[in-house]
């Protein structure tokens, strides 16, 4: 007996009811997803005249010298921390400021030239209430991105961002979920609407972000980061497959470039097409580049950003990239291992 208890209990656990608990996991978050997704479509509705106001109540404000003050409460509060980072990093000046502290002293951060941004989906929260005074005391003008439009905080305030949304994804309709996600978008439309109607440029956005790959992709230019010289392979078109692997190999790359005889790009023999080519022709090292050559091959201008190079790689399956001047000359290199050496990637 003892022996069949233990055998009996060595026995795996069947696995089919956990099987179906991980589909009734999957099936919820597909419901919470599928909630958040027609919150956001309610507040692309819902967009108004008042959400162009804004846009040009804050260009007019930054025009002045002013800012973007974020005031919110709890999750409100979180979502405005990210809402003032997105707009200050591309090109809107913003801070947040703390409700409670804001009580206490930090009010001075105001001026008159501001937009003060109060989020609260009830528009009702105390803490914000009590500092509504003083904030229409300080500031420019207040906008409230609130669901309740005829809240306190919706009637004291000069504008209202409609982020009404049907229902929470929480089942009991009661923690914030997709008010949050709806605040978050509308503050990211806000920001990237803003930044277009000033004709914020990519230059401008790489020097808020000069130590990030992003940054360093958008102010340097592929001329920076490719290889040149000796590290740079060519061969002219009429060179055999044997010479191109010597050349190949001096610069310690994976392709060479094929020119004319004007010295302009006609096409790219790699270490793909040495393998390929090998498993039927036995003859291989004395064909010419230019019977074996893979002809308009991928290239990138060198006075180009290296953002470009880096889109390039991510969209195409190459390990090289052949810059190019305007006269189409290869004039360097771009390894896709030199990337993560230049946190580029």
């Amino acid at each position: 007996m003892a022996n069949g208890r233990a055998t009996l209990a060595l026995q795996p656990t069947p696995f089919h009811g956990s099987f179906r608990s991980a589909m009734q996991h999957q099936a919820r978050a597909r419901q919470v997803l599928a909630i958040e997704s027609a919150a956001l479509r309610a507040v692309g509705r819902q967009l108004n005249q008042s959400f162009d106001d804004a846009v040009e109540w804050i260009i007019e404000a930054l025009k002045e010298r002013g800012k973007v003050v974020v005031v919110g409460i709890g999750k409100s509060g979180n979502i405005g921390r990210k809402i003032a980072a997105t707009l200050t990093s591309t090109g809107t000046t913003s801070v947040v400021l703390d409700a409670v502290d804001a009580l206490h002293g930090d009010l001075g951060v105001i001026n008159e030239a501001d937009i003060v941004l109060v989020l609260s989906y009830s528009g009702e929260t105390d803490e914000l209430l009590n500092l509504l005074p003083a904030l229409k005391r300080l500031a420019g003008r207040i906008i409230a991105m609130t669901g309740g439009l005829r809240s306190t905080l919706a009637r004291h305030s000069d504008l209202v961002l409609n982020t009404h949304v049907p229902r929470e994804a929480c089942p009991f309709n009661l923690a914030p979920t997709a008010s949050t996600t709806a605040m978050l978008a509308l503050g990211d439309a806000l920001a990237i609407t803003i930044m277009e109607a000033r004709g914020f440029k990519k230059p401008q956005y790489a020097r808020y972000h000069p130590a990030g790959a992003i940054g360093r992709a958008l102010l340097l230019t592929v001329a920076d980061v490719m290889r040149t010289g000796d590290r740079n392979p060519i061969c002219p078109a009429h060179a055999s497959v044997r010479d191109a692997l010597l050349v190949m190999t001096r610069a310690k790359a994976g392709s060479v470039a094929v020119v004319n005889p004007a010295g302009r790009l006609v096409g790219v023999f790699t270490d793909g097409d040495l393998r390929r080519h090998m498993a039927e022709d036995a003859g291989l090292m004395d064909r010419l580049l230019s019977q074996v050559m893979t002809r308009r091959p991928i290239t990138v201008r060198s006075d180009a950003l290296a953002a470009e190079a880096v889109r390039i790689f991510h969209q195409r399956s190459i390990d090289d990239l052949i810059a190019v001047n305007p006269r189409k000359e290869p004039v360097g290199m771009v390894d896709l291992q030199d990337l993560p050496r230049l946190k580029l990637v």
